[in-house]
């Protein structure tokens, strides 16, 4: 099974780069959208589905802002939309679908560069979700997490740690939180395969044509609870890939 996560920045302008070709290339069995831009219903049906594929959406009340979504080959057993909590629904944050081996969790993670207000809003998030894993992984299930988690994970993974070290994206409280999240029992999938790679990145700050130098993030990470690591063949990040100021991130799971 390939799972693929993806922020397009906008589905609609993805599908001017051409997500439909990406699709049709690697054909993903799940694909996970973040900062769709877009309620489903402002699309046609080719694009709402991606070809016929059974779809999930969380949309932003605020238009042409956040969401994800998730497009599946087999539709799951049971899928939710968010985590019960208005705060972050209406901002179109999470689709959660459940694939009997394991729930799977497309998240597009707040950003909180803007202020104090929306950093707070951010780790509140954070903590938030914490203790919604934390209740899943009691109950013995097994969890992907998937998505743009707007924090670098370690100073091999952001170009310039020195220079971002209180930016938040790479602030120690996030980085402190991320290391919480692992410490539940979740493996980052990259890492695990590429301990000590270096300049690989998934976010490019596009103002400054930051990916032509590769002066990148990596802050697109797929992590699986520890019962489902050895069923991880394949953890990539497909930074070939264009269309966005991210690039694809994948893991196949036998």
């Amino acid at each position: 099974m390939r799972i693929i996560s993806w922020n397009v920045n906008g589905i609609r302008a993805a599908h001017k780069k051409g997500l439909e070709g990406f699709v049709n290339t690697f054909k993903p069995d799940i694909l996970c959208l973040q900062e769709t831009k877009a309620n489903p219903d402002q699309l046609n049906e080719a694009l709402r589905s991606l070809g016929g594929r059974w779809n999930a959406w969380a949309s932003a009340q605020r238009k042409g802002y956040s969401g994800v979504a998730t497009f599946a080959l087999q539709a799951p057993s049971v899928h939710h939309v968010g985590l019960g909590i208005e705060a972050y629904d209406s901002e179109g944050r999470v689709v959660i679908t459940d694939h009997k081996d394991f729930l799977l969790y497309n998240i597009y993670f707040p950003n909180g560069q803007k202020d104090e207000i929306r950093q707070k809003y951010k780790m509140d998030f954070h903590q938030a979700l914490i203790d919604h894993l934390k209740e899943k992984i009691n109950q013995g299930r097994e969890i992907i997490v998937v998505g743009d988690y707007n924090v670098a994970p370690q100073e091999i993974d952001i170009y310039d740690p020195q220079k971002f070290s209180k930016t938040s994206g790479f602030l120690p409280i996030e980085r402190e939180w991320l290391q919480s999240f692992l410490k539940l029992g979740f493996i980052d999938t990259f890492r695990h395969f590429y301990p000590d790679q270096r300049e690989r990145y998934s976010w490019w700050n596009q103002i400054d044509r930051s990916r032509l130098s590769n002066r990148g993030w990596r802050i697109d990470l797929i992590c699986v609870t520890r019962g489902l690591v050895n069923r991880v063949k394949v953890a990539e990040i497909m930074d070939e890939i264009e269309g966005s100021d991210h690039c694809p991130v994948m893991i196949e799971v036998e």
